[in-house]
């Protein structure tokens, strides 16, 4: 299911304010959950890369570029995800030899190339694991609002185009807790956009961020094939499609056609040759994203066209202070 129009308006509109009743049980019940002592308070630290919004901020990418980072300094993080979408309820190690998407689900498919990655309903069993395994350190992929694990280092993840919306729970808006509750319990905030919308998201949110605010872009992996000019039918089941449109637009990629999917949505083989039949009959290349790579049928892997995208920070220096104050702590 699609977000709700009204939830990314700067404001909250009338229907933002029909559902504020709603929305104040269910920032009730978060604040509940997350209040509770943690279930394991592990001996070596866990970094938590979440979010206040419902999906489409960019922790994928961001758990990338983390782990990236912290084995370039000479540390192997692994990683520890819930596994969205996959039916393994773990704690397991994902194999991307025998692992598919509808097991693991597509994000910890796709990160498993960069680094060791367990998946867990349990987010402390899933820690567990990796802990005993002899990870020096572990990055959670969301759980920002799991009180399960004791962090040494939160991040709150957000996309500076979309900000924190209307600034209303959900379903009123698209926040899992209110913004001060959520922010207060950050370490730091990580706003993912180009200029402009960096600067748009500071003006608005700025005053709220009681600490750090890091800064990061998604750039383009150059793969040595060309996207300008490139007559493409882009299609994209991610948190916010539009973000992968846009940067094929910023590539100056000719976009015959963009077909926005749910996030985590099922590559079907009876989707994909409706979508091979429009890119046919319009001469337009099929194009799509790494997380949606994952979960495309066998018979469509060499007919599909993939553009990565790595997230850039606009100050690493900024960023590696951060992890080698949490190492060091």
């Amino acid at each position: 299911m699609r977000a709700p129009r009204f939830w990314n308006r700067p404001t909250p509109g009338w229907q933002a304010h029909l559902l504020a009743p709603l929305a104040a049980l269910y920032a009730r019940a978060t604040a509940a959950r997350v209040a509770r002592a943690p279930d394991l308070v592990p001996d070596r630290p866990v970094i938590c890369l979440g979010n206040l919004n419902a999906g489409g901020t960019g922790k994928t990418p961001s758990v990338i570029a983390l782990a990236e980072m912290l084995k370039a300094s000479g540390t192997e993080p692994a990683i520890v995800s819930r596994g969205y979408g996959g039916t393994l309820e773990g704690p397991a190690r994902v194999d991307p030899t025998r692992h598919s998407a509808a097991e693991v689900g597509d994000e910890p498919l796709l990160i498993a190339a960069f680094a060791p990655v367990w998946v867990a309903r349990n987010r402390a069993e899933g820690v567990r694991a990796a802990l005993a395994e002899g990870a020096p350190l572990v990055i959670l992929d969301d759980g920002h609002q799991n009180p399960a694990v004791a962090k040494a280092l939160s991040v709150v993840v957000v996309d500076a185009a979309v900000g924190f919306g209307n600034g209303c729970v959900i379903p009123a808006g698209p926040l899992r807790e209110p913004v001060s509750a959520g922010l207060n319990r950050a370490d730091a905030v990580l706003s993912i956009g180009p200029p402009e919308a960096q600067a748009a998201f500071r003006q608005r949110w700025g005053a709220e961020i009681p600490g750090p605010l890091l800064t990061a872009s998604l750039q383009p992996l150059q793969t040595g094939l060309p996207l300008a000019g490139l007559r493409v039918l882009a299609f994209a089941g991610i948190g916010r499609p539009e973000k992968f449109f846009d940067t094929l637009r910023r590539e100056r990629a000719e976009i015959l056609r963009a077909v926005p999917l749910g996030d985590h949505q099922p590559l079907t083989e009876g989707l994909m040759r409706r979508l091979e039949h429009d890119a046919s009959s319009t001469g337009a290349q099929l194009v799509t994203t790494e997380k949606d790579a994952v979960r495309l049928p066998k018979s469509f892997r060499q007919k599909v066209m993939t553009v990565p995208v790595r997230l850039v920070f606009d100050d690493p220096a900024a960023v590696r202070a951060l992890l080698e104050a949490t190492l060091s702590g």
